[in-house]
């Protein structure tokens, strides 16, 4: 079972009376005068009353007066939605309807009586019953959530002069509802089916040209997501680059400081590693806590800090206490990402708790730096 709310806003009169027309139609001050207007027999004061009065003088200065009234406004389905008896009454004359629609088709007349009362022929009723065949297919090709329901599919499969008795009496339970009269031969119910024909057409076309709207937004927001995604692949091609670059650099500053600059290509560069007692890197301010121990106890842990060959990856060593830990990978990636979110602080082996920034900060100074 479904609970539908209708949702309910307040607004300030000034609120309403500073909406602007985009279209040149209706404004803030339109809707202001028709909601006093609407609501006058539940306003005791004249001045609400003299508000709705163009040629009153004094209008304008009025309007400003109600401009703190606080106003509730409902949204409501523009398909009514009933309950109990006013719900089945509402289904029963909707299916009466399209009852009608499908034997005055097949069976046209004068007027609504006639056409019931008079018998069908034989050729009307092959009639009907191929487009009864007809639908059956068409529906059977609908996809699920737009199939028309099983008491609406049994109503049009109906023979046309069951459907000539149906409709009999639904118009006798309409009639004592106040919802048909027979005096006028039903005509204001014909009235009816007209003007949801009319309006049947009006609405395939709005949704006809929402969906126009819905397809170029559609087609802008893949354009953009495609773009978007041009933008990512190019930042992170540019942030590799980067990261290559700065790599070459410090390869090239660590065979200068090793004396081995004339031996070039001779040997492989292998990186030199950072090591760190959790003393030294609390003061520094990366270790926070090591879980266990205390700060005096700092110095018996050891961290060993090597960049791999993949660009902007570490591998970190760990021993506490004398007791080796398993290497920890270490994305650079990782650490700025974390970074950009807000998390100021990490753990390393389940025991050591990190300052993100100043980790990001050691690295790029001892292996990126100038």
């Amino acid at each position: 079972m479904m609970d539908i709310a209708q949702l309910t806003i307040f607004i300030r009169g000034e609120e309403i009376l500073n909406i602007k027309s985009m279209h040149g139609t209706t404004t803030g001050k339109d809707i202001f005068k028709i909601h006093l207007h609407s609501n006058r027999k539940h306003v005791t004061s004249t001045v609400a009353i003299r508000a709705v009065d163009p040629n009153d003088p004094n209008s304008e200065s009025v309007l400003s007066q109600l401009a703190k009234t606080e106003i509730s406004l409902t949204l409501t389905s523009k398909f009514e939605l009933l309950e109990g008896d006013d719900r089945d009454l509402k289904t029963l004359s909707t299916k009466t309807k399209k009852l009608i629609v499908d034997v005055i088709w097949i069976q046209p007349g004068e007027t609504l009586p006639e056409i019931l009362e008079t018998p069908a022929t034989a050729a009307q009723e092959s009639e009907h019953t191929r487009i009864v065949e007809r639908r059956a297919v068409q529906d059977a090709q609908t996809p699920e959530g737009l199939k028309s329901s099983p008491a609406l599919l049994e109503d049009i499969q109906l023979p046309l002069e069951q459907k000539k008795r149906k409709i009999i009496r639904n118009l006798r339970n309409l009639e004592q509802a106040g919802l048909a009269t027979a005096s006028n031969k039903y005509q204001d119910l014909i009235n009816e089916i007209s003007k949801d024909i009319r309006y049947q057409r009006r609405y395939r076309q709005r949704r006809k040209a929402e969906l126009v709207k819905l397809q170029q937004t559609l087609t802008a927001l893949n354009s953009k997501t495609a773009f978007y995604q041009d933008q990512m692949n190019y930042y992170d091609a540019y942030i590799k680059t980067c990261l290559d670059n700065l790599n070459r650099k410090n390869s090239r500053r660590s065979i200068k400081l090793d004396g081995k600059g004339d031996d070039k290509g001779s040997k492989k560069w292998k990186p030199q590693s950072l090591k760190y007692t959790a003393a030294k890197l609390h003061e520094k301010g990366v270790i926070l806590e090591v879980e266990g121990l205390q700060t005096n106890q700092f110095k018996n842990v050891m961290f060993d800090i090597s960049p791999t060959e993949e660009v902007g990856d570490f591998e970190v060593k760990a021993k506490f206490m004398g007791v080796e830990m398993e290497k920890v990978q270490l994305h650079f990636q990782d650490l700025l990402q974390l970074q950009y979110e807000g998390v100021a602080v990490m753990k390393m082996f389940d025991k050591a708790k990190v300052n993100v920034n100043l980790l990001i900060f050691l690295l790029n100074k001892k292996f990126y730096g100038k």
